[in-house]
């Protein structure tokens, strides 16, 4: 009888872990369950503000991917499980499996007040073209950037693309030479932002903004946005364009399951990528929490590698063999500047930055084209 698995999510790990499993299990039956069968690919969101992307060249829509691969498209939204996992409840109907790999990603705690004036950057293509819009209609004014934690597991936040978005947009301004017209300030409650960097990472950065005119406030929490203000635990911050990035915490659908659960609220889960105590039920990304260094993400290139072991170790578990295979924390980042790009990377103890360099810019443009190809 063919193994029946269902894989929850078509971002990043979600659609790894589907190609892994097809690549070592040419007979399963696999089912994709997501919202819509697209992938919305936001790492290249950061170049929406100057119009080198458009939404249709980081929207993949799925449906030849979904057919080389004879994978069945389960067109719903996750609302719950059965007490052993093996059927997944959904706005359209119920999905029976025998092993699952939950690939839903995280949320964002909207908690601050008057988050709804700050723009999300990570919160959809929309969010990078709403930042366009905006930029585009502002003739000057002072512009805030800023990104947040998850406090009950702090290891749960993007900033990455805030510095993105932060030199990016400043790049921009000068090559319509407006810069001058406008100031630029970035938050943070950190007095060293991007710690998950490393040490040498952080001092390049804020040098950065030092040689851009950037202006920095650190160590100060924001306390609440206004439609033209970010009020911090001291300062206030005028501001035409809020960009905040809040920390995460697990998908709402999460409370709905018996799956154990984090401090942060994501999915409890072993180096193994296992969810203790529920059988052949895996989980990858954003939306799970694993042991390793402080400094571990869980975004992108570690989803991948994360989803690539839980497929393997699902099959491993359906066949009835050791679940041993454990992912490498591993973290490589290139924050792009439009026209350069800062190269940083962690693995073990090894943690190397390189100044910003064109060449890394161009690799990050490669990266994207190379790996969409593979969904188109």
């Amino acid at each position: 009888m063919k193994a029946r698995i269902t894989v929850v999510g078509a971002g990043f790990a979600g659609l790894t872990a589907l190609r892994t499993l097809r690549r070592h299990a040419p007979d399963a039956e696999l089912t994709l369950v997501a919202p819509r069968d697209e992938l919305h690919y936001l790492p290249g969101s950061i170049w929406l503000p100057s119009g080198m992307r458009r939404r249709e060249d980081l929207v993949v829509p799925l449906g030849n991917f979904l057919r080389r691969q004879r994978i069945h498209f389960h067109r719903a939204s996750a609302t719950g499980l059965s007490a052993d996992a093996r059927v997944l409840q959904t706005d359209a109907g119920e999905v029976a499996n025998d092993g699952l790999i939950i690939a839903t990603g995280a949320r964002f705690i909207r908690k601050l007040p008057g988050i709804e004036h700050a723009i999300i950057p990570c919160d959809g293509i929309s969010a990078g073209e709403a930042i366009r819009d905006r930029l585009a209609a502002l003739d000057g004014g002072t512009l805030c950037f800023g990104f947040g934690a998850n406090p009950n597991e702090p290891i749960a936040m993007r900033g990455g693309p805030v510095f993105e978005f932060l030199f990016g947009i400043e790049t921009l301004l000068r090559k319509q030479r407006r810069r001058d017209r406008f100031r630029l300030v970035f938050f943070s409650p950190s007095d060293k932002p991007g710690q998950r960097l490393g040490d040498k990472a952080v001092g390049m950065l804020l040098a950065e903004m030092r040689k851009r005119g950037i202006d920095t406030v650190l160590g100060q929490k924001p306390v609440r946005f206004e439609a033209d203000a970010v009020q911090l635990e001291q300062d206030r911050l005028d501001s035409a364009m809020t960009v905040f990035m809040p920390g995460l915490t697990g998908q709402a659908w999460l409370d709905a399951t018996p799956l154990p659960r984090s401090p942060g609220g994501f999915v409890q889960a072993d180096a193994q990528c296992r969810v203790p105590g529920f059988a052949c039920t895996f989980v990858a990304g954003d939306g799970g929490s694993y042991p390793g260094p402080d400094w571990l993400p869980k975004q992108a290139h570690q989803a991948d590698l994360q989803a690539e072991v839980a497929a393997r170790n699902l099959l491993r578990a359906l066949r009835g063999e050791p679940v041993d295979e454990a992912f490498t924390p591993e973290l490589i980042c290139i924050v792009d500047t439009l026209d350069r790009g800062l190269l940083v990377s962690r693995r073990g103890d090894r943690n190397r930055a390189l100044p910003p360099l064109r060449l890394m810019h161009w690799a990050k443009a490669a990266f994207e084209k190379r790996y969409l190809r593979q969904y188109r």
